[in-house]
């Protein structure tokens, strides 16, 4: 038998069992045919012990990064498998020992191969530590040999791509990974033709699967001994996370950068290259400060006090320059970048675009604004479209509305709007003088008058001249005052204290008062006919707590003047303060609220106010509407559409959710206020209000 095998090893090809290696020949059924001497030393056994066994047999004890038998599969396919590793046992001392094994196929007659030749070398621990190394090692690593044929293939590889080893070698790299650059723009030819490695390119490969990998990849050139190319290596990593990442970075809206702890960009999303109008190629490298030019750069930066302190830095509003120079208005939040271990390496800045919420700002100021009165209630607007007319008047005024409503503003805005601007607007508060004060305030008086009166001294109606006056808390003028008063709006005409002489006056009048002038007239503490004299137009002002919708427009007002007085940037009201606040009653009306505001400035430098910012009891008031508006965020700046929604809301609470004096209150139609309801899915929850039962309401 050994002859016969040894006759067809021979006859077939001569030169193979003269191989300076271990030489071993497989039959077309696998099994041993043919060894040479080297062969039998290896494998500790005579030529006699080894003919006819079968190759998976052979192999069996063998220990293989990969089998040697799943190489079965290959050979049988044509293909050639070169210096693979092997753990041979030792015949004399039961060790294993590495053995590099490389398998060719023999010729084939009729599409069937005549078996293989499989020749085994010594291979150094330290060949083999490289193989280890190679499965050992994260990214995965091929090599491919000079007919980009795959000649090994890591376990990482395998891992990555859904491959194994023994599919893949002999193969094309071209038929395995079908990448997107294959062909002319193959990195490994590139590598070969450069003759230097190729580092960190980003390209998609197909698994096992067809699924599209995203993998980051290096090649290089393989040499022999004598400089001459044999083939190339690359390596490549699963970029899906960082993709998935980097693919979330880049949709978010809010603008994005990171530095590294010399203040130099890292990295800058999409968004924040349309925010500022620089590219990530521009920014990247160069200092944070040079990108923004912020009102913050310098000592107050929010990066170094996120990094001095260790924590985040949430909510300043700023503004910067974008490329143009043009100033952009943000609401930025920082954070320190942290290592595994602790160490701060660098800071993170998200920001968002509020130049669309200042233009509506400005927009709404300018639609809810007359002068410097701010107010969008429908009561207030009636009003706004009458100032024009009593401006154009030169008929007295009369303005009634509770303390704190803004009554003198009223006056001022008169004033401004009439063609008696130019001229003085002198203010008397009528329940601030004692009886013979106010009297000598408002006409003057001549010198001998009075013991002290020295000289002659000019009043209040000769300081207004051509211009107007303005007498508030009228109602608490003295009797005797009223008289002299009477006469001015009668004749147009006053004598001066201790004067006999009667000086004409050309002043426009206009009072104001917290009284009800009518309840003063029935007791008698205020004249019949001087009440009608002075109410030839009546103003009437509606208290704040009959104009809720006006207060997140008051608190923005309030915000940005105090931020230009006192230099802070801070950015708003909290949704759960401004639910605190909205269903206060407001006794104070619009002067309480401001000082609330600026109470809460001493404890809010930046930011948003919170409830602990505003003055007791509000700051412990705990959840007071928040429940009725669960979706909104503490920490967010309350859209247009948030305060539309709570004025609906609290005006239906106010009006028992009736439809027709809700829509009276607002100054909106059924068919709106139905939209309304349901587009914000507003719910009573004082008592039981179906949809059902609002609707039909709705539709009465």
């Amino acid at each position: 038998m050994h002859k016969s095998f040894e006759t067809f090893a021979h006859r077939t090809h001569p030169d193979i069992l003269n191989l300076s290696g271990a030489v071993i020949v497989l039959n077309a059924d696998w099994e041993v045919s043919a060894v040479n001497k080297k062969a039998e030393e290896f494998l500790g056994a005579p030529s006699d012990d080894l003919l006819g066994i079968g190759f998976d047999e052979l192999f069996s004890c063998s220990r293989l990064m990969g089998s040697i038998c799943s190489l079965f599969q290959p050979v049988i396919s044509g293909a050639s498998i070169t210096n693979y590793p092997v753990l041979l046992p030792n015949s004399e001392d039961g060790r294993t020992r590495p053995v590099l094994a490389t398998l060719i196929p023999l010729p084939a007659r009729n599409d069937k191969t005549e078996g293989a030749v499989i020749c085994l070398q010594e291979a150094s621990d330290r060949m083999l530590a490289h193989q280890l190394a190679l499965d050992n090692i994260a990214d995965g690593v091929f090599t491919v040999d000079a007919n980009w044929e795959i000649s090994s293939f890591n376990s990482a590889a395998e891992d990555i791509t859904g491959w194994q080893r023994d599919e893949v070698i002999g193969r094309s790299c071209t038929d395995v990974f079908q990448s997107n650059i294959c062909g002319k723009r193959c990195l490994l030819y590139e590598s070969i033709r450069q003759g230097k490695p190729v580092v960190d390119r980003s390209i998609f490969i197909k698994d096992r699967n067809g699924e599209s990998i995203p993998v980051s990849i290096s090649a290089s050139p393989l040499y022999d001994h004598e400089g001459n190319v044999i083939g190339a290596v690359e390596t490549f990593r699963d970029n899906s996370i960082t993709l998935k990442n980097d693919l979330v970075m880049e949709s978010i809206t809010d603008g994005v950068f990171t530095v590294n702890r010399e203040w130099q960009v890292t990295s800058f999303n999409r968004a924040a290259e349309e925010i500022t109008g620089w590219s990530r190629d521009e920014a990247i490298g160069r200092s944070c400060s040079e990108i923004f030019h912020s009102s913050i750069c310098g000592k107050s930066c929010a990066i170094a006090e996120s990094l001095y302190y260790g924590k985040p830095c949430s909510n300043n509003s700023i503004t910067i320059l974008n490329s143009r120079g043009e100033q952009v208005p943000l609401s930025i939040t920082a954070a320190p970048l942290v290592d595994h271990e602790g160490n701060i390496i660098g800071g993170v800045e998200t920001f968002r675009d509020l130049t669309t919420i200042t233009k509506l700002r400005k927009e709404l100021s300018q639609q809810y604004t007359f002068d410097e009165i701010i107010s969008k209630s429908p009561a207030m607007q009636k009003l706004f479209k009458l100032l024009p007319a009593v401006a154009n008047s030169n008929s007295t005024a009369l303005i009634l509305g509770e303390s704190g409503t803004g009554k003198e503003l009223i006056a001022r805005a008169v004033y401004n709007a009439s063609r008696r601007s130019k001229e003085p607007f002198v203010t008397v508060n009528c329940g601030a003088l004692p009886e013979a004060l106010l009297e000598s305030e408002l006409f003057g008086y001549k010198a001998g008058a009075f013991t002290d009166a020295k000289r002659d001294k000019k009043g209040r109606f000769a300081a207004a001249e051509k211009g107007t006056l303005f007498l508030d808390e009228i109602g608490e003028m003295p009797l005797s005052v009223q008289v002299k008063l009477l006469r001015v709006l009668q004749e147009k005409v006053y004598e001066p204290l201790g004067s006999n002489t009667s000086v004409k006056a050309d002043v426009r009048i206009i009072a104001a008062t917290n009284r009800d002038l009518k309840e003063l007239v029935k007791a008698g503490t205020f004249r019949e006919d001087l009440y009608y004299r002075l109410n030839v137009i009546e103003l009437l002002l509606p208290p704040l707590r009959e104009r809720k919708e006006d207060i997140p427009l008051l608190i923005n007002h309030f915000i940005q003047r105090y931020n230009a007085e006192q230099d802070k940037n801070v950015a708003g009201i909290s949704n759960a303060a401004l639910n605190i606040l909205m269903p206060y009653n407001f006794p104070g009306n619009i002067r309480e609220l401001e000082n609330i505001i600026e109470y809460a400035f001493i404890l809010c430098g930046e930011g948003f106010i919170m409830p602990e910012h505003l003055p007791e009891p509000f700051s412990s008031s705990g959840e007071v509407l928040s429940r009725d508006f669960p979706d909104q965020r503490e920490d967010e700046y309350p859209t247009l559409e948030e305060v539309e929604k709570q004025a609906i809301y609290l005006a239906l609470e106010r009006n028992n959710w009736k439809k027709m004096a809700t829509c009276r209150e607002l100054g909106i139609s059924k068919d709106t206020l139905r939209r309304k309801t349901q587009k914000y899915g507003l719910r009573s929850t004082s008592r039981q209000v179906s949809s059902d039962d609002l609707q039909a309401e709705l539709s009465r």
